[in-house]
């Protein structure tokens, strides 16, 4: 299990954040997502912030050299979110192929619930993954994470995620980017304000 420790920061000039990370990070290439969150039927709406959710993502990335790959992941995680950072414990695997598992899902009893649509490009700087990404009907951010995979004691646990907390920000204001533009609320949180 991995525990994420990240960010998202809504931003206003997609053009001159991208030439600044070609200039502070290192590209790793271009990705497209697509995310259904799956709930247990007959509950249709996912609550805004459940203890558990079930993604399944179809991704495309398309590597530097132009060479693409694309695969279907299914995400169970936990969400827990601070002062606009989110620390997420994680288990990811991919499926294959993902029309029959999400045809399994259904027999299982869950139905999807919210879609969401993201492309963007992705850098890596000391740890920290950085996404620029467009998420459709929501406009642009920059995501920032640090994966710290391993099991951890209560108080390695804590320190990991204070000295990821104060990693992420100072990168964050590396990029010019301020404090006040963290965005705190869930995508899906997001997207299903605006389904209402």
């Amino acid at each position: 299990m991995a525990t994420e420790i990240e960010l998202k920061a809504r931003i206003h000039d997609s053009g001159a954040l991208k030439a600044l990370l070609h200039e502070k990070a290192e590209y790793s290439g271009a990705f497209e997502k697509d995310d259904t969150y799956w709930v247990f039927a007959p509950e249709l709406r996912m609550p805004a912030t459940p203890v558990w959710r079930l993604r399944v993502r179809r991704e495309t990335r398309t590597r530097p050299d132009g060479t693409s790959v694309s695969a279907t992941l299914a995400t169970c995680k936990t969400k827990e979110m601070t002062d606009g950072i989110e620390v997420n414990d994680e288990l990811e695997f991919t499926v294959n192929p993902g029309p029959e598992f999400e045809a399994f899902l259904r027999r299982m009893g869950f139905k999807p619930g919210i879609s969401k649509r993201k492309r963007g490009w992705d850098f890596s700087h000391g740890g920290i993954n950085a996404e620029l990404v467009e998420v459709e009907g929501l406009g642009w951010f920059i995501e920032l994470e640090i994966l710290a995979n391993g099991i951890f004691t209560n108080s390695s646990r804590e320190q990991t995620v204070t000295e990821g907390k104060e990693k992420l920000l100072d990168f964050l204001a590396v990029l010019g980017i301020g404090r006040e533009a963290i965005e705190s609320r869930y995508y899906t949180e997001m997207l299903a304000d605006l389904l209402n």
